[in-house]
């Protein structure tokens, strides 16, 4: 029996563990989180159960469906609060424990073949003010609501880009709190020419039509202003936001002037699409894409043999579309194949989903002036409170176009999120100021030990690849 390690217990990787056992593979599921589900079907820890969850969850019964069926899967086993840090030569190196523990256990997995289910975070542009106590990022807003039922302010103000705005605004909303409006920058004539072309691609996708009308019902029933081509350009406020300032975009996100106008708020979530988490994907040697996203071929495998992605690291395309390429993946890293009867409507369905994520990724395409709308004291990465003035001294002091040597001088992307939110923003900034626009082929993506972790684990790792016994280990 050969054995499947899948990293990542969301859509993709539920689907994954449940198609590979199907064709007989022994199964084991990495997830970092205490319980499956991922960032999608975030939800209530089962000591405080809730019989709501349906009304903030779409599939929620499909979920419920998955995970009785890995739990009763004697060839699945689940591995929660699993920390991998790094994939070294088709070795998963794993820390099982609370995520700060300092008693985590050492684990080092040899699979016969590795699927990587890792998804995307928020990418989130920075503003004006957005350091403030009560700025969230979106999905940081729709996790609390999902998951501890926590409304992040009483008048909330929701802008970015996507479709994902309009799920945020829905979560919050099922808190208590008011939605002021929610701010889409890309304009309306863009979103109708994508949103609108080749109308029966649309109706090949009737859930996602649906979840559509749930949404606009939602803002409709609490009279929620959905406004096209503007954008949160400042954010207002001494100890905490007490206000925003809206701005009309042009067709490149560059606020027109007089089109200002300012809105009284507490809380604000921002979210401008997601980026995959690909330093595990780069770590074992994954090719990526033109657009920074794993490479796959009609199997699901990567361009490292037995190495398969599934989900948002592909592509951002939607619970659906994960769910698709997760059990293809699956299945053919079990040993099965793409042609076999069992996959006959999955690759069906991944084929008219990615056409749909196509057209959300036209529709909703980040202005490449969105900048014009920082100050020098905007701050870009919060976690080591580094400025837009911060990235140029250190371009000017260095004169150097390499990431590695910016980052260090500006401390920018070394805080505690390692870059996670503020890398694609530190990268962009500092490419407009590198000549020809190039950082030496560098990106913050790339981090061959994926998280941090403390030296005497790094030590019992390196005893446990060679064999020496490890006190309180079998």
């Amino acid at each position: 029996m050969s054995e499947v390690v899948i990293i990542g217990a969301g859509p993709a990787g539920l689907a994954a563990a449940l198609s590979a056992s199907a064709f007989g593979a022994r199964v084991v599921v990495l997830d970092a989180a205490d319980d499956v589900g991922g960032q999608y079907w975030r939800h209530l820890p089962p000591e405080r159960p809730s019989n709501h969850e349906s009304l903030l969850h779409h599939g929620w019964a499909t979920f419920q469906r998955m995970r009785e069926a890995l739990a009763a899967d004697p060839n699945c086993t689940v591995v929660s609060s699993a920390h991998v840090w790094a994939i070294d030569r088709g070795a998963v190196h794993v820390l099982v424990g609370e995520a700060d523990g300092s008693d985590r256990e050492s684990r080092v997995y040899r699979p016969d073949a590795l699927v990587l289910a890792t998804g995307a975070f928020d990418r989130t542009l920075p503003v004006p003010g957005w350091d403030l106590p009560g700025v969230f990022t979106a999905g940081g807003a729709q996790a609390l609501a999902k998951g501890e039922r926590v409304a992040v302010g009483e008048r909330v103000v929701v802008a970015g880009a996507g479709p994902f705005l309009l799920a945020v605004a829905a979560s919050v909303v099922a808190t208590g709190a008011s939605v002021v409006g929610v701010y889409e920058a890309s304009r309306a004539t863009r979103l109708v020419r994508h949103w609108a072309a080749r109308p029966w691609e649309l109706a090949a996708t009737p859930a996602k039509a649906r979840e559509l009308v749930g949404y606009a019902a939602v803002l409709v029933r609490h009279r929620i202003a959905y406004v096209a081509g503007h954008a949160v350009t400042a954010i207002e406020g001494r100890d905490r936001v007490e206000s925003v300032t809206v701005s009309a975009l042009d067709g490149s996100w560059r606020p027109i002037k007089g089109s200002e106008r300012q809105l009284e708020a507490d809380a604000v979530c921002l979210g401008h699409g997601f980026t995959p988490r690909l330093e595990l994907a780069i770590a074992a040697g994954c090719r990526l894409s033109d657009r920074r996203f794993v490479e796959v071929d009609a199997e699901q495998r990567t361009s490292v043999a037995s190495v398969f992605a599934a989900g948002e690291i592909t592509g951002i395309g939607g619970v659906d579309l994960a769910l698709a390429e997760g059990a293809i993946a699956g299945h053919v890293a079990a040993g099965g194949g793409i042609v076999d009867p069992a996959l006959r409507v999955e690759v069906a369905r991944r084929r008219v989903l990615r056409r749909f994520a196509r057209r959300l990724a036209r529709a909703h395409v980040i202005g490449e002036n969105w900048a014009t709308w920082l100050s020098d004291e905007t701050i870009v990465c919060r976690c080591e409170d580094v400025s837009v003035a911060d990235l140029a001294a250190a371009r000017s002091a260095t004169r150097s176009s390499g990431l590695r040597s910016l980052k260090l001088v500006s401390r920018a992307g070394l805080g505690p999120c390692q870059g996670r939110v503020c890398g694609r923003t530190v990268e962009a900034l500092l490419s407009a100021r590198a000549p020809e626009g190039r950082l030496g082929g560098a990106s913050t993506d790339r981090r061959p030990i994926a998280m941090p972790i403390r030296l005497g684990e790094l030590a019992r790792d390196h005893e446990i690849e060679a064999g020496i016994p490890v006190k309180g280990q079998g």
